[in-house]
């Protein structure tokens, strides 16, 4: 044993892994750390390039199509190449000691549960892991002994807020939602939007699907039910206010009255080394809040009619079972005909809404012993009944 952190970034190449790789590098890279396995989709050539500078065991891409070009991109590098969804979960099978998942979507899951197997820490960045079967991933994290460190800024902020705290008082969770690049816009106007102007988020960098999902505020109503999971809160303890300058990440009321809020920049790295580093802190190459410079911090109230998104989340929560998995494949299936142009901006919710109408009572009765195939059983349902849907609106 070399004595150095063995970690595995899973989506590598996205806004989260390209922030983690940040860290690791700024934190003494090859030098202080194994890297055992890096992955990404169709960006080959940045993947090769981290997996060269930080000397990566392994460097997967998920299309099988790109192999070749992952393998020409290493050549001499002695990094190992694969590639395809069996090539991912083989390299979450590699033992590590501290797992980044932050693959986007339900392609996530079983590289996240497979690493979850290992012990060690995973930090978890996917949001569709808890959504779609928080139960199995919890069930597996517990019997493996692996610890869970949520790396969405909003429930990291509630983690970090719950340190030294008795649970038991908890009377709420307060998640803050930005409102994204529409929060002032009617329905009417928001009819309209095309993909590039849902992508211009106002205060975040991220990926694509990210970025659109705050638009419709998609994200937000994943992380409530990722909240409800990972805090064991029920569903009407969770609450969503509009802060549009994303300083608070979020907040917790006590049964005392008393709230506390965790504050910093809008920068992924805050959350993402806070995972990184649990239970220390190291020094982060984030901005320092100047509270004169911010003057005043906004708060606005949930709007589920603009957003149904919200609406929809509380009614999955109510429902339980696997509504959730029927939830996000819906979404993720609506997010792709809205990027094709073939569905609009308010179509993505009736989508969603539709789809839970016909699949969501069967799949929310779904409670005991529920496996991967269960879950992606529902997936590939929901996208089924995704694409029938678009093509009769057609």
């Amino acid at each position: 044993m070399s004595g150095r952190r063995r970690v595995s970034i899973f989506g590598a190449t996205g806004s989260i892994g390209v922030n983690t790789v940040d860290l690791l590098t700024r934190q003494g890279g090859a030098q202080a750390y194994e890297v055992v396995a890096l992955t990404g989709a169709g960006n080959i050539a940045l993947l090769a390039e981290q997996a060269r500078a930080l000397k990566a065991q392994v460097a997967v891409t998920a299309d099988p199509a790109r192999l070749d070009d992952l393998r020409a991109a290493l050549a001499g590098s002695g990094v190992e190449a694969a590639a395809g969804p069996q090539a991912l979960i083989a390299a979450a099978e590699r033992p590590a000691d501290w797992v980044m998942s932050a693959i986007v979507g339900s392609a996530g899951l079983a590289p996240g549960l497979a690493a979850a197997r290992n012990g060690g820490t995973l930090a978890l960045a996917n949001k569709e892991s808890l959504v779609c079967a928080g139960q199995l991933l919890i069930e597996t994290c517990r019997a493996h002994g692996t610890r869970l460190l949520p790396v969405d800024s909003e429930h990291s902020a509630i983690f970090q807020a719950l340190q030294g705290e008795d649970r038991g008082g908890i009377e709420r969770l307060l998640l803050t939602a930005s409102g994204g690049p529409f929060r002032t816009r009617s329905r009417d106007e928001m009819a309209a939007m095309t993909p590039a102007q849902a992508m211009a988020h106002p205060n975040w960098s991220m990926g694509v699907r990210i970025s659109i999902d705050s638009a419709t505020m998609f994200n937000k109503a994943l992380e409530m039910i990722e909240a409800q999971v990972l805090f064991g809160v029920t569903p009407d303890q969770i609450e969503v206010v509009v802060h549009p300058q994303s300083i608070i990440h979020s907040m917790i009321g006590f049964r005392d009255g008393a709230i506390i809020a965790q504050m910093g920049p809008a920068d992924m790295r805050g959350a993402i080394g806070f995972a990184l580093n649990w239970p220390e802190r190291r020094p982060l190459p984030v901005d320092r809040l100047d509270f004169a410079a911010l003057s005043r911090l906004d708060f606005e109230a949930e709007d589920p009619v603009r957003f149904p998104a919200l609406r929809l989340a509380r009614e999955v929560m109510a429902a339980g079972g696997l509504a959730g998995a029927v939830f996000n494949a819906a979404k993720e299936a609506a997010l792709d005909a809205f990027l094709a142009g073939r569905i609009g901006f308010l179509d993505m919710a009736a989508l969603v809404e539709a789809a839970l109408d016909a699949l969501g009572p069967e799949a929310a009765a779904a409670r005991e012993g529920i496996s991967l195939d269960d879950v992606m059983g529902y997936d590939r349902r929901t996208r089924r009944f995704g694409e029938d849907w678009v093509a009769r609106q057609g």
